[in-house]
């Protein structure tokens, strides 16, 4: 069973949970997420299943949209509902303010990851070193937002949708809007409704997918390799071409059936999808990126 599923997270699990739990229910050991939500989030968690696994480092670097919560006057050490209070502020600004404040991180941004989060500096992940108390420097990281919308505003709370790139911390982002209207702010809820090209609309929870494992239709719940990759153009090579496809060989011009396209899923002469290959003008050959064979 390689592609695959869209999971609805709950909250309460990790991300790490979510694969885990799947590897029971699927009864298979390669499985990966495509992108950390942290336990209280919920929505959209595409798990990659069998030699989808490949793909992982792929899709991670696809955008993501989210609807959140901020709630202005709250300042924890987690930048969310969950985490102690460090502060609380009257709140005292417009709401024309905070549409203003909130919309001024369009495009791109600085941002700096926060304590509690998994990534590791000196070896050490951050969360393990906020849970001892220790708060140490990191480094501004950029980032992107190409689309903020508020959706509701009953100040202190703020309701907003928000498409960003890749690594990019929401409750960070309601903590740095926060400090930006001098009241500080904290995230309230968070629910992740698309990643790249898979919605929530599409999403399952892992109660559906016990069940189709149940009644014996998981295979509709997954969505194949070549599926997903379906905005790169299909190829082919000759038949003295699929020698070289099987080892995973680049394959120079003559040995496949159309012209200089960038990036292409490459099939055998019969059709067979192979990988990912990218077209090399130095090498005047389609190198491997990825290989399904």
């Amino acid at each position: 069973m390689d592609g695959i599923l869209i999971i609805r997270k709950e909250k309460g699990y990790t991300s790490h949970d979510v694969v885990a739990k799947l590897r029971g229910i699927l009864h298979m050991k390669k499985i990966g997420h495509t992108g950390t939500l942290d336990p209280d989030a919920e929505g959209v968690l595409p798990v990659a299943l069998g030699k989808a696994t490949r793909l992982v480092e792929m899709l991670t670097e696809k955008e993501k949209t989210y609807e959140a919560v901020l709630h202005l006057g709250i300042e924890t050490d987690t930048q969310d509902v969950t985490g102690t209070v460090r502060r609380r502020s009257e709140v005292c600004v417009t709401e024309k303010e905070t549409e203003q404040a909130i919309l001024s991180f369009l495009g791109n941004q600085m941002q700096i990851p926060p304590m509690y989060s998994a990534l590791k500096v000196g070896g050490r992940k951050l969360y393990e070193l906020a849970r001892e108390g220790k708060e140490i420097e990191r480094e501004a990281r950029p980032v992107h937002f190409s689309c903020i919308e508020i959706l509701e505003m009953n100040l202190p709370l703020v309701r907003f949708r928000v498409t960003c790139s890749k690594g990019t911390y929401i409750r960070t982002l309601c903590h740095d809007i926060g400090e930006k209207l001098g009241c500080g702010g904290c995230m309230e809820s968070l629910l992740r409704t698309r990643s790249g090209r898979f919605g929530i609309e599409e999403s399952v929870t892992l109660e559906k997918v016990q069940e189709a494992v149940e009644e014996g239709s998981i295979s509709d719940l997954v969505i194949g390799i070549e599926e997903i990759l379906s905005d790169y153009p299909r190829i082919s090579s000759v038949p003295e071409g699929d020698r070289l496809l099987f080892n995973g060989n680049p394959l120079h011009e003559g040995l496949v059936k159309d012209g200089h396209r960038e990036t292409v899923r490459m099939c055998t002469s019969e059709g067979t999808f192979a990988g990912i290959y990218r077209w090399d003008k130095k090498r005047q050959s389609y190198v491997p990126v990825k290989m399904f064979l």
